[in-house]
């Protein structure tokens, strides 16, 4: 069975983070392991506190994952210090990982920052150079661009400049107002000129953890041994059932329903 390795911060609802991930790779037939990065207190309607761990504890969650079962991809998520995204990086460097997706979680869908001013500068220059990919959205594209993001011909640009400057690849994700729900990947590696994956604007408010389900879908279909390209749309069309199940639960922005393909899912 192909594996997948989650480094990110609990969801204590349960919608995104460590949980989603967990969710979403096992609803798409890997076997998920996980190292938390911080334990969360929050809801559908907003981050209350955050409890980091230790850069060494971190380290030795990874350390016990992948000296057992060796993962066939991983997914990064919320990584709210310097220290512990240095850890993540050599623990990259150090045990050879493959097929890495790094989510750069700055802000939660409810408004909250997740990633410090500091950490950006440690992200930027350890963790997205080992990255195969990096899945901004788009205010989170401009902060790495520098620069605002106003049109389909930005996130080309964008997309184009990050994969360059970084070398790796790059999924800018719609939304936000722009552009609908397409996504323009960009691999200076592969997609010369890049290419857009176009999906639907679905209306569902509950979007609590759609970052976290996109980019642990793309790392489950990398870990299956697909394409980037096809992991990406594959994983499009993962979340856009899984918003379109129309989950509806909590008193803010809740939460999608991931398990939608079993037999046994039951809204009621």
């Amino acid at each position: 069975m192909k594996t997948a390795l989650t480094i990110a911060g609990s969801d204590s609802c349960g919608g995104a983070g460590i949980q989603a991930d967990i969710k979403t790779m096992t609803c798409n037939g890997i076997y998920a392991m996980s190292a938390i990065t911080a334990l969360t207190a929050q809801n559908t309607t907003g981050v209350f506190d955050i409890m980091e761990v230790t850069p060494e504890f971190l380290k030795s969650q990874i350390e016990a994952v992948v000296t057992d079962i060796f993962p066939d991809a991983v997914k990064t998520g919320m990584v709210s210090s310097s220290p512990l995204i240095h850890v993540i990086a050599e623990s990259i460097k150090e045990y050879g990982l493959k097929d890495v997706v790094v989510d750069p979680v700055m802000v939660a869908t409810s408004g909250a920052k997740l990633l410090s001013d500091g950490a950006v500068k440690t992200l930027t220059k350890e963790l997205i150079p080992a990255a195969t990919l990096i899945t901004p959205n788009i205010p989170e594209a401009e902060v790495l661009i520098g620069t605002n993001i106003k049109s389909s011909a930005d996130m080309q640009n964008a997309a184009k400049n990050l994969s360059e400057q970084y070398g790796c690849a790059v999924l800018i994700k719609g939304g936000h107002n722009l552009n609908d729900a397409n996504d323009f990947l960009y691999d200076s590696r592969f997609y010369k000129g890049g290419t857009w994956i176009y999906g639907k604007r679905i209306k569902n408010p509950n979007t609590h953890g759609t970052g976290c389900t996109l980019s642990s879908a793309i790392a489950s279909n990398l870990a299956k041994g697909q394409a980037l390209l096809d992991a990406v749309t594959n994983a499009k069309k993962y979340i856009s059932g899984a918003l379109e199940a129309m989950l509806d639960l909590g008193k803010g922005s809740g939460p999608m329903m991931h398990n939608f393909l079993l037999p046994s899912a039951d809204l009621s």
